[in-house]
């Protein structure tokens, strides 16, 4: 998270996986930290939310869309270089979705692990399709007349990973601007959880960052931690 110089708007980045279980050492985003970190923005005209994600913790991810659409302020979304399952819903709740050229867009069903009796699995058979239900709505909110829920679930059945051109042409996308050299935030084993990964994007795994993306990253980690010691400088004095 760091702040604009006039103080009118924020960032905040999700980068990795969103989990219930949030390190920062691991790059990882719960609804917790996410709601301490749009707390702190304070009263801003804009946030700007730079996601790179696999996707994760379904109620979690739910938890956050739903703090940016009720916040006050003009939320644009930038998909760095994935936006996938549902990391694909938080950015729903933006005003403006704005995608590289190079980046994607993945849907699919929720899914989960499951143990117990017969009346334990089609208890959480139930709850997917409530919880898919919800994912459904989201997309269908934000692509208006461009998609048909007919068509939506078809490409929620079938794990679709949409490029930008293809976000935009169904309405999940506002701007497609050029290529991004950021590389994917996401490991081998984050990839083992879907059946269609592009492949470009397993070969994106074995890259190391480039020098000027691994600047990038090491600027905005001083920045949110000098904002931080700021605003702690700050309340520490009330």
């Amino acid at each position: 998270m760091k702040f604009s110089a006039d103080g009118k708007s924020g960032d905040i980045f999700i980068y990795g996986e969103i989990t219930k279980y949030a390190w920062e050492d691991y790059g990882e985003k719960s609804a917790k930290i996410f709601k301490q970190e749009l707390d702190d923005l304070g009263d801003v005209e804009t946030i700007n939310l730079y996601v790179n994600s696999p996707g994760g913790s379904v109620f979690e991810g739910i938890a956050i869309h739903n703090m940016l659409k009720r916040h006050s302020a003009r939320v644009i979304a930038y998909v760095d270089a994935l936006a996938a399952s549902i990391a694909s819903v938080i950015i729903m709740a933006a005003d403006e979705i704005r995608m590289y050229e190079n980046s994607m867009l993945m849907i699919h069903n929720p899914w989960t692990f499951a143990i117990g009796n017969a009346a334990d699995l089609r208890k959480e058979a139930d709850d997917l399709d409530r919880i898919g239900e919800s994912a459904i709505r989201s997309y269908l909110t934000k692509a208006g007349d461009k998609l048909q829920e007919d068509k939506l679930r078809e490409m929620l059945d079938a794990e679709t990973w949409l490029s930008a051109d293809e976000a935009y042409e169904y309405g999940l996308c506002d701007v497609v601007e050029g290529a991004n050299e950021m590389a994917a935030s996401i490991s081998a084993d984050l990839f083992a959880k879907y059946k269609n990964v592009p492949k470009q994007l397993f070969e994106k795994v074995n890259q190391s960052i480039s020098a000027t993306e691994m600047a990038l990253r090491q600027k905005i980690a001083e920045e949110a931690k000098a904002n931080s010691a700021y605003l702690n400088t700050i309340l520490g004095g009330i």
